[in-house]
């Protein structure tokens, strides 16, 4: 008499083909067009900015919206497991949020100082805090962090915004060696001039004339799809393999 069939071991639950992925300052320009692109190749997504309603008029499938100021660490962490809780783990962060306010520094408000460290200093720390105990735990995860060619070499009246970029160069690196060994990636972009708002938050008039002026000599800046492609690339990389950092500017950008 034979013996009864065992039954099978009950499976391992495995990542999903298309994990989660938070995008922050997803309302416009680089972070909109890195939602449509991952979103078009199946990821649900957890969608961070200020401004709720252009985050909502995306209309994304599998996408959850929330007003969060990247400066608000309580928050941040907060979407980040409530999205957990309804798609699962995140499998990559785009830290893209940032400020960029130019300006010669003896003119310069220091609150513009203030806001472009919170931004684009510590809001990116904050959002690594939020998914990095996760990625290190499952031994795996890819951090990408939006940096700028003004992250590598400096340019007039940018002295406080290449500090902070300077900055997120500097983390990105730092962190990268950190957490290699465990499995998870850590990615610089650094784009040259794209076409999104970030200048019209600058006040000096003449400064945003003359910026114009440069980025028109260039013949124009970079569409923001392009730098969703380089993020898009290299997040869908084997595992295996890190595309550390991935430096991009319209072709006519000398500098």
């Amino acid at each position: 008499m034979s013996e009864p069939m065992k039954p099978p071991p009950p499976s391992t639950p495995s990542t999903p083909s298309t994990p989660l992925i938070v995008i922050t300052g997803a309302a416009s320009g680089i972070g909109a067009a890195t939602a449509r692109l991952l979103s078009s190749q199946g990821h649900p997504l957890l969608l961070l900015a200020r401004r709720l309603e252009r985050l909502e008029a995306l209309d994304l499938p599998k996408s959850l919206c929330r007003k969060v100021d990247v400066t608000d660490r309580e928050a941040f962490a907060s979407a980040v497991r409530e999205a957990e809780e309804e798609y699962g783990p995140t499998d990559a962060l785009v830290n893209n949020a940032g400020a960029m306010l130019l300006s010669r520094v003896a003119d310069q408000d220091p609150e513009e100082w203030d806001r472009m460290i919170d931004v684009n200093v510590k809001g990116v720390l904050y959002g690594i805090h939020a998914v990095l105990p996760g990625m290190l735990a499952r031994g795996a995860g890819t951090i990408i962090n939006v940096s700028s060619v003004a992250g590598r070499k400096t340019f007039p009246n940018h002295t406080a915004y290449v500090g902070t970029k300077f900055a997120v160069h500097a983390m990105s690196e730092n962190l990268r060696e950190e957490v290699a060994p465990a499995g998870v990636r850590v990615v610089t972009i650094a784009p040259g001039a794209v076409e999104t708002e970030l200048l019209s938050h600058t006040t000096d008039e003449q400064i945003k004339s003359d910026y114009q002026a440069w980025k028109e000599s260039a013949g124009g800046a970079l569409p923001p799809e392009v730098v969703a492609e380089a993020i898009a690339y290299a997040y869908h990389q084997p595992p295996e393999v890190t595309i550390r950092e991935i430096v991009l500017a319209a072709t006519g950008q000398e500098s």
